[in-house]
């Protein structure tokens, strides 16, 4: 199998070299949903026309700076181009005869991707993601025949423990301990399951992820059911990725068709089978247990714990589940060591950490920095501060469940602790920029008003007490709020916290504890004065109160009236 993956990256490498000039075109969900496929078509005419020989028109997954999209990476000039429109693409075809072309150019030289350290994110833009041809001439399955051929699980698992890699999915729990609390647990049937249920508000670091390069996730995944002892692998994405899902059934076709999936992976006695299974958007469905019940066809709701899934996971077997993220580390960390992972990060945070910035930011989109960088860095240099020279007012980190970091700590760095003694958590990556057009009580509100939707119901106190806190942040945001209202908000936070069953209800507070800690001044505006500091909350009395608007910047009613709302149940989908 070495000498076949190396047949294949040869020829590819040679294809490439015969190519006077190759123009990647962005054909990731963001680009595409502003024109991309037109970009792609009206180039490859255009390009044609020239009758130049050896020049390659191709699409690519994301190239990172969305707010800049469509993007179009030229080579060998390393230009890039960006907003390119369908009308527009077409003169880009004048570089193939040397000429200049009058387009807005994106300085590739930037901070925003000099700043990066691209591990999880290195083929991304740089490949095919269609072609599992391009995927191995980028090193790809070379992890996993090294690991087949010359290693043992117990050293698979200890090049992953010594990494220091921690989960990526938000609860940043030490992934070789889990793989190794798997392999051990009894039985001869185990799973491997990839958590891509991404539903924070903001975030899109998986989807790109799974759009951009789904066989790293694959490999990742085989691995680790060598490591573990696991025959069986599935996917549990959102059915609202129709791109991701179809990049990821061809890719597990390709891996099928190469003999790196199924009975004897890379003509080796190990067998490893990859199914997908779509959810219907439940956000509790991130909730490992949770998901085990939805892929199982049941309601998704989560279980109580202890027994954790590394024991009694999916029909009863051991589980091992990661989220995408964590997966896509794993072949670069099998083909350089752990030790070379950890050398990257902070002492207790290795690695890198994938983000989506978005908000009030001026270059939005997908970034991956090392562990220990600071939240300031990556607003004004990477994100490149917000639009108009603004002040940076709060970043909003780990999703509806994270907390609100205002602008006075964004010296600190990002890792794990830093984030947790902050009053936020990493989540599984998402970033909103606030500026002072926002109000912090209306951002608390927005995503109470998620965690309440989004409760299965299950247990009482995330059941009722989200409602609860969402009508007293009504109540405030309208000023009809009392002080004696304020104090059983902090209430109702601490008992759904420390009484909830799952995660979501135990960190559903966690918006509101933080801007009460912060902008606890803004609480007291609405209640005492009701007024809103930031001139976004519809105080009742008051004829100069502007239509309530939430963070994300759209504009609905007071009550919210309207909003559709995802069941907590999934249906499946098996990829053969």
């Amino acid at each position: 199998m070495r000498e076949k993956l190396a047949e294949i990256a040869l020829h590819e490498a040679e294809s490439r070299q015969s190519c006077t000039h190759t123009f990647n075109v962005c054909m990731a969900a963001g680009c595409l949903s502003s024109g991309s496929q037109q970009v792609l078509e009206s180039l490859q005419t255009a390009v044609t026309a020239t009758g130049v020989n050896g020049c390659q028109v191709r699409g690519v997954g994301c190239l990172g700076l969305c707010s800049a999209g469509p993007l179009v990476q030229v080579e060998p000039e390393n230009s890039l181009y960006g907003p390119v429109t369908g009308a527009s693409a077409a003169t880009l075809a004048a570089l193939v005869d040397g000429q200049a072309v009058n387009l807005p150019q994106v300085d590739a030289n930037a901070p925003f991707f000099q700043r990066q350290t691209r591990i999880v994110l290195e083929n991304s833009g740089r490949i095919d993601p269609e072609r599992i041809e391009e995927y191995i001439a980028a090193e790809g399955y070379s992890a996993l025949v090294k690991a087949l051929t010359a290693m043992t699980p117990a050293q698979v698992i200890d090049e992953v423990t010594a990494s220091g890699l921690r989960g990526r999915g938000g609860g940043g729990y030490p992934t070789g301990l889990k793989w190794a609390t798997v392999a051990k647990a009894a039985g001869p049937e185990k799973y491997v399951i990839c958590n891509a249920d991404e539903g924070d508000p903001g975030a899109f670091m998986d989807r790109s992820v799974l759009e951009s390069d789904p066989h790293r996730v694959i490999e990742g995944m085989i691995l680790a059911g060598y490591a573990v002892g696991a025959s069986q692998g599935y996917v549990y994405v959102r059915a609202e990725y129709p791109l991701a899902i179809e990049h990821l059934k061809k890719a597990i076709s390709q891996a099928r068709r190469l003999g790196l999936l199924g009975r004897s992976v890379a003509e080796t006695t190990f067998g490893f089978n990859i199914d997908i299974r779509l959810g219907a958007g439940a956000f509790v469905c991130g909730e490992e247990t949770a998901l085990i019940a939805s892929i199982e066809g049941g309601r998704g709701q989560p279980r109580p714990r202890p027994p954790f899934p590394a024991e009694y996971g999916l029909w009863g077997k051991p589980t091992l589940i990661n989220n995408v993220e964590s997966f896509a580390n794993i072949p670069p960390i099998i083909r350089k060591g752990g030790v070379w992972y950890a050398a990257t990060g902070t002492a207790k945070s290795k690695g890198t950490k994938v983000f989506a910035l978005a908000g009030a930011i001026t270059n939005t989109g997908i970034i991956e920095v090392p562990m220990g960088t600071s939240l300031r860095e990556i607003v004004y240099e990477i994100g490149g501060g917000v639009p108009g020279g603004g002040r940076c007012k709060a970043v909003q980190t780990g999703g509806p469940s994270g907390g609100c970091i205002p602008e006075a700590y964004l010296d600190n760095p990002v890792d794990y602790d830093s984030l947790s003694a902050l009053g936020s958590i990493m989540g599984s990556g998402g970033m909103i920029v606030m500026d002072e057009s926002s109000c912090m009580v209306d951002v608390a509100k927005y995503f109470m008003e998620f965690c309440m939707t989004e409760s299965c119901g299950k247990c009482v106190p995330c059941r009722v007490g989200t409602v609860q806190m969402h009508r007293l942040l009504d109540k405030i945001t309208s000023g009809r709020a009392t002080l004696d209202d304020l104090a059983l908000l902090e209430e109702l936070c601490d008992m759904v916290k420390h009484t909830s069953l799952c995660g979501l209800g135990q960190t559903a507070p966690n918006p509101v504890v933080s801007t009460l800690r912060y902008f606890r001044d803004e609480y007291l505006a609405h209640i005492e004065e009701k007024r809103c500091p930031a001139g976004v909350c519809k105080i009742v009395g008051r004829t100069d109160s502007p239509t309530y608007s939430n963070p994300v910047g759209r504009t609905v009613s007071p009550t919210g009236a309207g909003r559709t709302t995802s069941p907590t149940y999934g249906k499946e989908e098996v990829a053969r």
